[in-house]
């Protein structure tokens, strides 16, 4: 008789689908899946949130699409891994209910507490002790605006959680906070590994307020009675607390050590890099998070990726990527003219500028709708130069750069385009689900069913190597768009205008 593959069950939390598949040991996937889409609520000045309750349905119906689609290989589930939307929100009673609704990195409505936090925080301590910036994208400006805007209903909320802590609770009746997705909300001290008592009193809140931290070897262990009777094959066996899918993507892609980058390119986009340190500096314009306790996390964000193409095939009213994807793939590099900022949500990495707007400058009775799509995708490799030049000034053993995300990997022209941006080999990766890879991954080396991530490499394709003319072409064309940056992109502080 045939020994059963134990199989990993990973749960994937996006900002627009929650998902279920099933994975070996391996990271191997075992091609079941269930998916269902959302789309979060949106406010004209700036709100991005969705009803917690409303994902833990999404989550509970995935569930029972994937057990139903195992049938009796449900009983060799051995691990239930959860990869989550980093720096969420959500406010919770005494009693464990939703005061708020989840609150997306994307929410840029604490624009103005950003400013008041640097009013009270030395910011370069902050950000060599965090790993974040004062920032929208980040939990102390969201606090600070919400109780600035309701100290009343502020006060009724006893712990602040992401998404991933609720859905524990929901689950389990009892709250854990992921070290890697608390090293993701601005309120962490990465280096003691616990919540940063000095940016909480500025907040005026306590650890209490927050949940008790755990890593990879604290996993949930029973099922509370509702869904243990709707999940028996699930009900015992170990779920992990939820990670950040970011440090999840760079496993499920196999960019695991300071050699390898994970370029992704979704709605937003981030440059990654994973290594094993006690501690690490931090280089300006970057951020620091952890995977887990023992394994760091150094990148940049940025906080307009496949959303800018979405944008301007859409308002120009140009052909779907798969028609444009010929005509953008003739082009001439930076041939159009034109200088873009690409900050339709506002800036992340490397200036942090909340308030940064997009622009498109050089436009002539010349210019096609083509040109500025083309300029678009330019502008967003550029930006990606910057960190990649930042990442390898901290990390000089940085050899690969791995390319995932959807919106990357349906344009092979995008691949070409950033290529030749960096200057350096450009390798797509074949794993079309890498965070939910990267969690099921990280759930079998804490299980010991495989000695470590190396154990189970990544698939990738041929690389995209870089034409040198074009290269120098782009070199250009990315010191039109830092002049550029500097004239219109507002600076308050001197640390936050980028070097070259």
């Amino acid at each position: 008789m045939r020994p059963v593959t134990p199989i990993v069950v990973a749960l994937d939390v996006g900002s627009s689908s929650v998902r279920a598949l099933a994975f070996d040991p391996a990271g191997r996937g075992l091609g079941l899946e269930c998916q269902r889409p959302y789309e979060p609520e949106t406010t004209a000045d700036g709100g991005v949130e969705v009803a917690a309750d409303r994902l833990v349905q999404l989550v509970v119906e995935v569930l029972e699409g994937l057990v139903a689609a195992l049938g009796p290989r449900a009983d060799a589930v051995v691990a239930v891994a959860t990869s989550t939307f980093w720096h969420t929100l959500l406010g919770l009673d005494e009693a464990g209910r939703p005061r708020t609704p989840v609150y997306s990195w994307a929410d840029t409505r604490s624009a103005d507490a950003v400013e008041a936090l640097r009013a009270r925080v030395d910011e370069k301590a902050y950000h060599a002790r965090v790993g974040c910036r004062l920032h929208t994208s980040y939990l102390p400006a969201r606090l600070w605006w919400l109780r600035e805007r309701d100290a009343g209903a502020f006060g009724t909320v006893r712990r602040w959680v992401s998404f991933g802590e609720y859905l524990g609770l929901r689950l389990f009746g009892e709250l854990r906070t992921s070290i890697s997705m608390a090293s993701g909300t601005g309120l962490f001290d990465q280096w003691a590994r616990c919540w940063d008592p000095l940016i909480l009193d500025v907040l005026g809140l306590a650890p209490e307020h927050l949940g008790p931290i755990v890593d990879l070897d604290r996993p949930f262990r029973a099922l509370r009675p509702e869904f243990a009777g709707r999940w028996p094959a699930l009900a015992r066996v170990p779920w992990y607390p939820a990670l950040g899918d970011g440090a999840c993507s760079n496993v499920g892609a196999g960019c695991i050590t300071p050699a390898r980058a994970a370029l992704m390119v979704g709605t937003s986009g981030a440059m990654r890099i994973c290594l094993t340190a006690e501690s690490v500096a931090i280089p300006e314009g970057l951020w620091c998070y952890r995977v887990d306790g023992r394994r760091l996390l150094l990148g940049g964000s940025l906080a307009n990726g496949g959303s800018l193409y979405a944008w301007f095939t859409e308002t120009l009213r140009l052909p779907a990527p798969e028609h444009a994807e010929g005509e953008l793939a003739a082009m001439e590099p930076d041939a159009h003219g034109l200088t873009v900022l690409p900050f339709l949500a506002g800036e992340r990495s490397l200036g942090w500028v909340a308030a940064a707007r997009a622009a498109v400058v050089g436009l002539s009775l010349a210019t096609r709708p083509m040109d500025i799509l083309r300029a678009g995708l330019e502008t967003v490799a550029y930006r990606f130069a910057l960190i990649h030049q930042r990442l390898r000034e901290a990390c000089p053993d940085l050899q690969e750069v791995v390319a995932t995300g959807g919106a990357l990997l349906a344009s092979p022209a995008w691949t070409a385009i950033i290529a030749d941006a960096l200057g350096v080999p450009l390798t797509p990766s074949t794993e079309t689900e890498g965070s939910s890879r990267g969690a099921a991954l990280l759930a079998s080396e804490a299980l010991g069913l495989i000695p470590s991530l190396a154990a189970a490499p990544a698939g990738t394709g041929s690389p995209v190597q870089p034409d040198p003319a074009r290269h120098a072409r782009y070199r250009a064309g990315l010191a039109r768009h830092r002049q550029l940056y500097d004239l219109l992109v507002p600076h308050t502080t001197t640390e936050r205008r980028p070097a070259p």
